[in-house]
């Protein structure tokens, strides 16, 4: 019988954002190598796999709580603005994967109303427009995202070593993260949420006709 390589370990996260007539709502869920370890509902997100120490966790908690609160609060002020009386559904979908050969690939990709819309190119730290065509609010969007060069520099170190950081404590079965990782659901939901931000921001000023 021929020999197949082993499937990579992975660590994926699930982030989806509906907004509406300026109401925001959030779920989403992250897996290690296809075990359920974080869950999001609302404004909360438990943590299925002990990856982090209880007080430690109870602080993450309260950070994704804040920040997703602060993000409805925006939405509201730009709906009050320029009202939209149409739905927005956006999907973030990040994470990485671990080969047995010990190299890795990260990914991080957008969809608005399920399609393409963004990625993160990891390599270079780059945000790439992905939507089919022109579209003032994706180009706008990536122009904002990359107007700040250190939270893509965060990012590109979530996906390429914390992210990694998980998968190999996974594949060596110590079940701990190594010192260089930071909060890893917490983070990837804060900069998830830039995307909408950048989305938001973007049909704030293109429905006023300002692109």
């Amino acid at each position: 019988c021929p020999t197949f390589p082993a499937a990579p370990l992975t660590f994926t996260m699930e982030h989806y954002t509906r907004v509406f007539e300026g109401n925001s709502l959030f779920w989403g869920n992250a897996s290690l190598d296809g075990r359920l370890s974080h869950v999001l509902e609302g404004h909360n997100v438990t943590q299925v796999l002990p990856l982090e120490p209880p007080d430690a966790w109870a602080r993450r908690q309260k950070d994704v709580s804040t920040y997703l609160i602060y993000f409805s609060n925006l939405v509201k002020l730009f709906n009050k603005e320029r009202p939209m009386d149409y739905t927005q559904r956006l999907c973030c979908h990040l994470g990485c994967r671990l080969f047995p050969n010990g190299t890795s690939h990260s990914f991080y990709e957008v969809t608005l109303n399920g399609t393409a819309f963004l990625s993160f190119h990891v390599p270079n730290a780059t945000w790439q427009r992905r939507w089919p065509g022109r579209h003032q609010v994706a180009a706008f969007a990536e122009t904002e995202l990359m107007k700040y060069p250190i939270t893509t520099q965060h990012l590109q170190h979530f996906l390429n070593t914390t992210c990694v950081s998980i998968l190999q404590a996974q594949s060596t079965r110590t079940g701990k993260l190594s010192g260089r990782s930071r909060a890893p659901l917490v983070l990837g939901l804060i900069l998830g949420t830039l995307c909408l931000l950048g989305m938001a921001v973007g049909i704030f000023w293109c429905t006023g006709g300002s692109c």
